[in-house]
């Protein structure tokens, strides 16, 4: 990794972070980044990635959130001024719909009422700007390491199961092999039951911003996950509605 004057990484700091302990250095997480401040984030990116993290960078809260919503990620780092949706904004409504992942939290803010406020939205940590590259090392090592308590239930449809937190399928008890993006696409559309999607909406939703996917990627995608969930005989659960998109109809429990 080639740290230059721009992103303002000291070479000390650099040599600090080839000192990290074995133990330090072997738990490597995907992490989401929401920074709309392109050199922050870029720099950020570069310094998690250095420690052997897969990030996720957008610049957007209310892409942030839909990251959040509907991609697995074992931590996230959310600037709170962000344009759509703030950092504590996000961080709120991702716990209210069930989240629980470790959320940090990123401001030039220094006032302990706002400490309070972003911890109260939900944040699990705080870290001031301009930030300091070792101390967020430590911060994320420690989020880590915290034991993952709240995980996302399970969800049913007639003869389908999905458990977020263990990344299995299941059908009639028996485990469905999906490939990872079958898999994020059949958790989107279980947990949106009954909604129609466009394509472009579902390339918004499910694929990084970062990735180039086309219409007839999608497509080929759910053919894919039809052949592995749907039974034999009768209509497939992800219904196509021409001119319109696709929608997963949910089946009644037994």
């Amino acid at each position: 990794m080639n740290y230059s004057r721009k992103h303002g990484l000291p070479l000390h700091d650099i040599h600090a972070k080839i000192a990290l302990s074995t133990e330090d250095a072997a738990r490597m997480a995907k992490i989401l980044l929401v920074e709309d401040d392109e050199s922050v984030s870029a720099t950020v990116c570069d310094w998690l990635a250095n420690d052997k993290h897969s990030v996720e960078c957008v610049h957007d809260g209310k892409e942030g959130l839909n990251r959040l919503r509907f991609y697995e990620f074992e931590l996230a780092i959310l600037d709170w001024q962000l344009p759509g949706i703030s950092g504590p904004e996000i961080c709120r409504q991702y716990r209210s719909d069930g989240g629980k992942i470790p959320v940090l939290m990123l401001t030039s803010r220094v006032d302990s009422d706002d400490k309070v406020a972003g911890l109260d939205s939900g944040a699990d940590d705080y870290l001031t700007k301009p930030i300091d590259f070792k101390e967020l090392s430590a911060r994320v090592r420690a989020l880590l390491r915290r034991p993952s308590t709240l995980t996302p239930p399970a969800v049913k449809s007639g003869a389908l199961e999905i458990d977020q937190a263990s990344g299995k399928v299941h059908k009639n008890g028996a485990e469905v092999s999906l490939l990872p993006k079958e898999f994020a696409l059949l958790n989107f559309f279980m947990r949106h039951p009954n909604q129609v999607f466009s394509p472009d909406r579902l390339i918004s939703l499910v694929w990084p911003s970062t990735t180039e996917v086309s219409r007839d990627t999608v497509k080929v995608h759910i053919k894919r996950l039809r052949d592995k969930i749907d039974g034999e005989d009768g209509p497939s659960v992800i219904r196509s509605i021409h001119g319109m998109g696709y929608v997963f109809e949910c089946e009644e429990q037994g």
